[in-house]
């Protein structure tokens, strides 16, 4: 849809917040995926960190979702990565493992939020959300 200004202008429509999914499970990508695309944000996913690091021309993401276990690099150690080239934008990691030591690690790598994977619905969402929300200083 087109939006004109009161004066007959167009404007620019505005842009999808862009969530940069990173996990090994293809079921879980691909519900991740219609999840947020629902949602209204623009997705982007990853079968593995090694994966979205190689990546060239990847769009700045407004929120990454990243798996704590996976084959190559797990969730904590990619977002630590992720801190060093890119340290504004929110990481939410998601595991099935749930583990009190996990939330303290991944604090100290810059995380902003831990969610278990069975419960990876509208919980998650406004997690993102918020978590956007806060970076843009909204």
């Amino acid at each position: 849809m087109i939006e004109i200004s009161p004066h007959g202008e167009r404007l620019p429509s505005p842009t999808k917040p862009i969530v940069i999914v990173v996990d090994d499970d293809a079921a879980v990508l691909g519900s991740l995926q219609f999840l947020l695309e629902t949602d209204g944000f623009a997705v982007r996913t990853f079968r593995s960190g090694t994966a979205l690091l190689n990546a060239s021309g990847a769009p700045g993401a407004d929120c990454y979702v990243i798996d704590y276990k996976m084959p190559d690099i797990n969730g904590i150690e990619l977002a630590g990565r992720l801190r060093q080239s890119d340290g504004a934008t929110p990481v939410i990691l998601i595991t099935g493992y749930p583990d009190e030591n996990i939330s303290a690690r991944a604090a100290a790598a810059g995380v902003k939020d831990v969610v278990l994977k069975p419960l990876l619905d509208e919980n998650l969402v406004k997690r993102i959300r918020h978590a956007i929300q806060n970076s843009r200083g909204n």
